[in-house]
């Protein structure tokens, strides 16, 4: 027990001062040394959640030796054995979750002093330096060891005027998620008038000359907790730090993304709006101009009978690994079984089609997509005896090419909600599939990327334009083609204005900062494909899109 450090953080609360710490809940001791180094008030070592065990607890207690920061362990519950191991190893306090009455309160408190006091019993283990120190430590501890309740279910709340009149008792946490769980909203930090109650709950306890203790959730929050009055401030957790750190680094390169429950990277929902940088990095200096490509512009070429592509984004036009174009059926017009080395994605735009891979059978409607993975057989038919159907297809790569496939598969319709065949390919319909938005007035669907279609070489989807919707100056490390299939769009390439319509197709090459805005009095809908297999943007300046700003001059 380091009496010292102890005192320090008594007379800075007496003075109202705040204290500020890091909850700690990775294996290396390096984290609380750190945390000494910066002279953080105190860290508390988290042996409730978590996978801590005693040997790691004990190592983080060593990190704080000869150090005016406070180390408390909070223990899985309220538990005597569990209170007398963590002094018993040297912590300077325990932190007792979910206690929810002051007669529990008082239990810990007893279990944390030595007799005549409470009920700890006393052991040649660490806090006594082995044995050597019996009489030093047993004649301070009762007086300096901090016992902290956290304040976590809505039971408490009516028991917290009684839980301040408890002796041995300065300090009460409190827990915002457990407790918005306990009310109902199980998930959320501070649930629908928890932040309320909680703010109640803390004017109580300063009232009773006690303090406050809660984690925040950031730095704005951080300075919101201080001027409402607590004063033991959590910086956040170890783990939280690193990832916000993380997060922050990862979006200045447009990398920002949420995890998943899985563990795993959540590429369709970026989860915060990445910082700009000021100029695109130097590796990604483009070698090729932006090309605008009309309908009826491109190279042509009938693939089957009845059935003929225009390429718009390709070879022709310079386009490094990603071919993008228009596909037209005549009605009944078939494409036969088929399959290729890369990845090809068919989105319907007019019209009926119907898409088999392997047998199963998939009828589209407008906008639906079929995203079909390298080595796949499939085809392609127009149902339609009068009327003609139109697709987008976009491929992952630069020089298409198809092995035909005279093999008999088995036929069957799958039914119109079916979304394809797990680890095969993918179908994604329009109606139902999840949204979310990449600017203001915008909405976009993730149809294919890696995370969607694993293994996959390119990653694209739809996006929506209300007027005034736009999409924030960027680049990307890869190629991208950009279909406007409603509306008129403006595309702006560092201070060069484009206005698309009717299918027109750009290219945007590596590197060239771009935008899309919508400048008109109605919608505007496009089809977007990355040559990469993340849907990654790198966020710059909006000076990087004009003229005077074009950081390639």
């Amino acid at each position: 027990m380091k009496t010292s450090a102890i005192r320090a953080l008594r007379r800075k609360l007496a003075a109202n001062q705040p204290v500020y710490g890091m909850w700690v809940t990775l294996e290396s001791p390096t984290v609380t040394e750190m945390a000494v180094a910066l002279g953080l008030d105190w860290v508390v070592i988290d042996a409730e959640h978590g996978h801590l065990d005693w040997k790691e607890i004990v190592e983080h207690l060593r990190a704080t030796v000869r150090s005016d920061t406070v180390a408390l362990v909070r223990i899985a519950e309220l538990n005597g054995s569990l209170i007398k191991r963590a002094l018993d190893i040297g912590a300077d306090g325990i932190v007792i979750p979910w206690i929810e009455t002051a007669e529990q309160l008082k239990q810990a408190v007893a279990y944390s002093r030595y007799p005549t006091d409470g009920l700890r019993g006393i052991g040649a283990e660490r806090a006594t330096c082995w044995g050597q120190c019996f009489v030093e430590h047993a004649s301070e501890a009762n007086e300096h060891v901090l016992v902290v309740p956290i304040i976590e279910t809505i039971a408490t709340a009516r028991q917290v005027p009684m839980m301040c009149q408890v002796d041995g008792v300065e300090l009460l946490w409190f827990g915002p998620a457990d407790y918005s769980s306990t009310a109902g909203f199980r998930g959320q930090w501070e649930g629908p008038g928890v932040a309320e109650q909680i703010l109640k709950m803390k004017d109580v306890i300063r009232g009773a000359g006690k303090h406050c203790g809660v984690i925040a959730t950031s730095i704005d929050n951080l300075h919101e907790r201080q001027s409402q009055g607590f004063r033991a401030l959590g910086l956040g957790m170890d783990s939280g730090l690193l990832l916000r750190s993380l997060k922050a680094t990862l979006a200045s390169v447009g990398r920002d993304m949420s995890i998943r429950s899985s563990l795993t990277p959540d590429w369709s929902a970026p989860a915060a709006k990445p910082a700009p940088l000021a100029k695109p990095p130097e590796s990604m200096r483009p070698d090729r101009p932006e090309v605008m490509n009309a309908v009826g512009s491109g190279p042509k070429v009938e693939i089957a009978r009845g059935v003929n592509f225009e390429c718009l984004v390709g070879i022709h036009n310079q386009a490094k690994n990603l071919t993008t174009g228009i596909v037209t059926f005549a009605p009944g017009a078939v494409l036969p079984y088929h399959l290729h080395t890369f990845t090809e994605s068919i989105t319907l735009l007019g019209g009926s089609i119907t898409v088999e891979v392997e047998g199963r059978g998939y009828a589209l409607k407008r906008m639906d997509n079929a995203v079909i993975p390298p080595g796949l057989a499939h085809s392609a038919r127009n149902p339609s005896t009068t009327e003609s159907a139109v697709l987008h297809i976009a491929m992952a790569t630069d020089t298409p090419g198809r092995q035909l496939i005279d093999k008999f598969f088995s036929r069957r319709m799958l039914p119109d909600d079916s979304t394809g065949q797990p680890g095969a390919e993918r179908i994604n319909r329009f109606f139902t599939a999840k949204r979310g938005a990449a600017g203001p007035n915008t909405e976009f669907i993730d149809c294919f990327n890696e995370e969607l279609v694993p293994g996959i070489e390119m990653s694209g989807g739809y996006g929506l334009f209300q007027p005034g919707g736009r999409l924030p100056a960027h680049v990307h490390d890869f190629d991208e083609s950009i279909c406007i299939i409603s509306g008129t769009a403006t595309c702006i390439v560092e201070g060069r204005r484009y206005s698309m319509s009717d299918g027109a197709t750009a290219l945007q090459p590596r590197g060239r900062v771009h935008y899309f805005i919508n400048e008109s009095n109605g919608p505007m809908e496009m089809l977007w494909v990355y040559a990469g297999p993340r849907p990654e943007r790198i966020i710059v300046d909006e000076r990087c899109a004009t003229v005077e700003g074009n950081p390639w001059r």
